[in-house]
């Protein structure tokens, strides 16, 4: 129980600090973000609440490089902002929140086998993740690369579309029609019915399907801008 909590404790905060690259190591995580993408600021604060309560030995209310643990030493130039020497409270809090975007799917894998002594059910999890890289590497060669990745990609959305005909599809015609269709198929039925006959057919479905969502604005990006105003004297909605 104590190395689980002390396991969890040091997950919570400790890959906020660390940079993407640095993955070489078990990465820990930061605290859960909130509804809308932000960190949790309860749990935030609660880590930053440890932290100083177990590393400011001379309890000056600030954490020197010496007396920082090696995760924090590592990232010590990039958290001390103010260049004094020590990291505040602030500091640490606006590293772990500056980090969060950067978060990289592949440091789920590092939580999992960080926190492997759980139960049965993170070792079976990390068994499925390592079961499912060794099929992409198709070469066998020891390395994924974009065309065996496409690949899987391809075979998924395959398999998830022929799944959903097999689920839809009540009359087996190989069709869905405005009736059979269900969820978000129906939801969206007009703009998955591309050719409009009232039906949609496999085809139809894979396209959808692979389509790749919209990408996020990088942080900090501008929104777009808008319309320029007509100047005084244009015409305004067509109207002349």
């Amino acid at each position: 129980m104590i190395r689980r909590t002390t396991c969890a404790s040091f997950l919570a905060f400790g890959l906020a600090l660390v940079p993407p690259a640095a993955a070489q190591e078990p990465s820990p995580n930061p605290p859960g973000p909130a509804p809308g993408g932000q960190p949790n600021q309860a749990a935030l604060r609660a880590e930053v609440d440890r932290l100083m309560k177990e590393y400011d030995k001379n309890r000056d209310g600030f954490i020197s490089r010496e007396e920082a643990p090696p995760f924090l030493r590592a990232n010590f130039d990039r958290l001390d902002t103010n260049r004094d020497g020590k990291l505040s409270r602030a500091e640490l809090e606006r590293g772990a929140v500056a980090a969060v975007p950067h978060r990289r799917p592949s440091d789920l894998v590092f939580a999992l086998i960080e926190m492997s002594d759980c139960d049965d059910d993170c070792s079976g999890e990390i068994q499925r993740v390592y079961d499912a890289l060794r099929k992409l590497d198709t070469n066998k060669d020891g390395k994924i690369d974009a065309a065996e990745l496409h690949a899987a990609r391809e075979r998924l959305i395959e398999e998830r579309v022929d799944e959903l005909f097999k689920n839809l599809d009540a009359n087996r015609d190989g069709k869905i029609s405005r009736d059979e269709a269900r969820g978000q198929v129906r939801q969206d039925f007009d703009r998955l019915d591309t050719n409009k006959d009232g039906f949609i057919d496999r085809n139809e479905l894979l396209r959808a399907a692979s389509e790749k969502p919209p990408r996020p604005p990088a942080a900090g990006a501008a929104p777009p801008n808008p319309s320029p105003a007509p100047r005084s004297g244009q015409p305004q909605n067509g109207n002349r």
